[in-house]
């Protein structure tokens, strides 16, 4: 006959990794936790996941422009379409800058870039000082006034402001093109946030009592502090006023004075779209952006996360 208090005592456990051990109560087994540790660990998995997805979904219409690029008209209409570069990218390139003024454009592009992004950032920093830091009358309804025209459509003011380039004698000229965007009502809302909480009262009051002006006050103080957030704003300026396509095909006329948009609208013309050519064209003219955001990408990601800290 079996006892009863052995009868209903649990069947020890056969596994020779748990030969000797006892279970310890409320403290869980070597099983229990690996597959927390797997828990634990598979959101950084599909965080990875995720970004590969998405870099390859980004990045695959740039790399399948080079490879059309690289190709001749004839290749999109191949079934299935080819996935590697050809040989004829220098012979598209050369039809490029042979079809239209291409290097020209180039050079009002980044004339036009550079010039207004320096404007941009130099006066919206200034201006964001000001808001941030100045005590005077009627701050907060400027500054809502400068939010409220954020609100008005571009295309509303197309009009009035072709008008006073005429009267300017500005048509047909770079000037007409950068004199617009000189002065940013985003950049200044973007700039009067960052300095309200990267610039401290105190430090500004120790230098007015130090005997330094408003103006060295901004230039040794407060460009140095809001230089992560001049760099985010400046790289966005660039890259919007870059890609620019409506205002400047209004006002510019002539060749030699189109922006590179313009110009690769130019390159679309015609009854038979050549695709190759097109396709060579954006590549030719995201290459200056590339460059921008290879040259200042570490320094935006930095003042982005800077700002998103300190908010």
């Amino acid at each position: 006959m079996t006892r009863p208090d052995l009868a209903a005592a649990p069947a020890p456990d056969t596994d020779s990794r748990w030969a000797g051990r006892t279970a310890l109560p409320g403290r869980p087994t070597h099983r229990a936790r690996a597959r927390m540790r797997a828990l634990r660990e598979q959101p950084g998995r599909l965080a990875y996941l995720t970004m590969v997805a998405v870099l390859f979904f980004s990045g695959f219409p740039l790399y399948y422009s080079f490879v059309v690029a690289s190709r001749d008209n004839s290749a999109l209409a191949q079934v299935p379409p080819p996935v590697l570069p050809g040989a004829n990218l220098v012979a598209n390139v050369e039809r490029v800058f042979a079809t239209v003024p291409f290097g020209t454009a180039l050079w009002n592009s980044a004339v036009v870039s550079v010039s207004v992004t320096a404007s941009v950032v130099f006066f919206s920093t200034l201006a964001g000082f000001a808001f941030a830091k100045l005590e005077f009358k009627g701050a907060k309804v400027l500054l809502l006034a400068v939010v409220a025209t954020m609100m008005v459509p571009v295309q509303l003011g197309v009009i009035p402001l072709f008008m006073l380039m005429v009267e300017l004698e500005w048509t047909d000229t770079l000037w007409a093109v950068i004199a617009p965007g000189l002065v940013s009502a985003f950049g200044v809302f973007f700039m009067t946030q960052y300095l309200r909480g990267a610039l401290p009262g105190s430090l500004i009051e120790s230098a007015r009592m130090d005997g330094a002006s408003t103006f060295r006050i901004f230039w040794q103080i407060v460009l140095p502090a809001a230089r992560p957030a001049a760099v985010v704003l400046g790289v966005l300026t660039f890259l919007t006023s870059w890609n620019d396509y409506f205002w400047p095909l209004i006002v510019l006329s002539s060749p030699e004075q189109q922006t590179v948009q313009v110009a690769l609208s130019t390159l679309s013309g015609g009854y038979v779209t050549d695709q190759a050519l097109v396709l060579t064209g954006t590549m030719l003219a995201t290459l200056p952006l590339l460059a921008v955001f290879a040259l200042l990408g570490k320094y935006m990601i930095s003042g982005i996360m800077q700002g998103a800290v300190k908010g």
